[in-house]
């Protein structure tokens, strides 16, 4: 391994870390201090949109600022990224996930790690994961294409609005969902959940790439094509 590479890892392993904690942690907060489940739920979206826009600028320039598996599917599927560093991202990713959730319990007293026992079934919760990560990928995608400063803006707001718009509360992250499955609180859900939430995700992320490169084409490709 590179140096170069390992700043990189680091970065997706820290950046994902960091993003977990702040999910679980604000939801642990937010329990503790109201039983309003809608006011829980705002802060626990304004949290986890304020600290993607924070992770994105400054960790984006290292790494790209992934934290997320089917993003970096994405990346690797457009070739933008090799396999074998897709798979090393991929890897940090899911470490640093479950990393963020011990942090966040350790913060409130709790056990390093739990089970959850939220169960979050049912086709309008995975299509809602299909949408919520077709979405992001969208966003990233046209983000970079169009205006790549405001990317970080970009997600992070997009992250706060299908926390509200989407029946899931929009995980749309495999590596987020792996590490909430360890978390018997609000942001929890149970092992038996995680599958299908991943699967919907992963076919919104591909939807979100086919459509976002057939809508964000360079012209110049577009020129060549014809």
């Amino acid at each position: 391994m590179t140096r170069e590479m390992g700043r990189r890892l680091t970065a997706e392993l820290l950046g994902t870390c960091l993003l977990v904690a702040t999910v679980v942690g604000s939801g642990i907060m937010a329990q503790s201090l109201t039983k309003d489940f809608a006011v829980a739920l705002l802060a626990n979206s304004l949290a986890t949109g304020a600290i993607l826009i924070v992770l994105i600028t400054i960790l984006g320039p290292v790494s790209g600022a992934h934290f997320n598996p089917a993003v970096t599917m994405i990346f690797a599927a457009k070739r933008e990224t090799s396999l074998i560093e897709a798979i090393a991202y991929i890897l940090s990713q899911l470490a640093g996930g479950v990393l963020g959730t011990i942090a966040a319990h350790l913060m409130f007293a709790m056990p390093a790690l739990g089970s959850a026992e939220k169960v979050r079934t049912g086709v309008g919760q995975w299509f809602a994961e299909a949408v919520a990560t077709f979405g992001l990928v969208m966003v990233i995608r046209g983000g970079l294409r169009h205006q790549r400063a405001a990317v970080p803006w970009l997600v992070g707001l997009y992250i706060t609005a299908a926390y509200w718009f989407t029946a899931s509360t929009s995980f749309a992250n495999p590596a987020v969902t792996l590490a909430r499955s360890f978390t018997d609180t609000f942001s929890g859900i149970a092992p038996a959940s995680v599958p299908a939430f991943v699967i919907g995700q992963l076919f919104g992320a591909l939807a979100g790439l086919a459509v976002s490169t057939m809508l964000f084409a360079n012209p110049k490709d577009l020129q060549r094509e014809q």
